[in-house]
């Protein structure tokens, strides 16, 4: 990623949910239990956005977002869903590959910037590949972080 985005391989997780609804839910139990928020917080904020309209972003992505006052940075946890689900995106494709991201309160500029290096990373027709390839959350974390190329140097 090109800017500063708290993620851990922790927070990369393969998954087996059957709605936007259980999509929603694991992600604020996985950015809870990774980084120490209250999970009803979170999920509230990312109900409270995906009210506002579906975050699905199309090519089978979606990031649900919000902000969170115990994070100094935008955070992020990953699932790659084992089979995608209707997330009512803006190109009507059901939905694989899910980025769930929480910025600080007061971070308007950071966590649009985060948002759109997400966004850019999912532009990348090899790494979306790669990402779509992944066999598990480890592999996953290696092609967001760029560690095969780190490692291979």
């Amino acid at each position: 990623m090109d800017i500063n985005i708290a993620i851990v391989p922790q927070a990369v997780r393969l998954a087996r949910l059957e709605s936007k609804a259980q999509v929603l839910g694991a992600l604020a139990d996985c950015l809870a239990e990774v980084y120490g928020l209250d999970a009803a917080d979170v999920l509230e904020g990312l109900e409270t956005r995906e009210a506002l309209g579906s975050t699905g972003f199309g090519r089978g992505m979606a990031i649900p977002h919000c902000r969170h006052a115990k994070v100094n940075k935008p955070t992020l946890a990953v699932l790659k869903l084992d089979h995608p689900v209707d997330f009512a995106a803006a190109d009507a494709q059901p939905v694989g590959l899910v980025f769930g991201l929480v910025s600080p309160e007061n971070a308007g500029a950071i966590h649009l910037h985060a948002l759109a290096a997400i966004s850019r990373l999912m532009r990348d027709e090899a790494r979306l590949q790669a990402l779509a390839d992944a066999p598990d959350g480890e592999a996953l974390y290696a092609v967001l972080t760029n560690q095969f190329l780190r490692n291979a140097a």
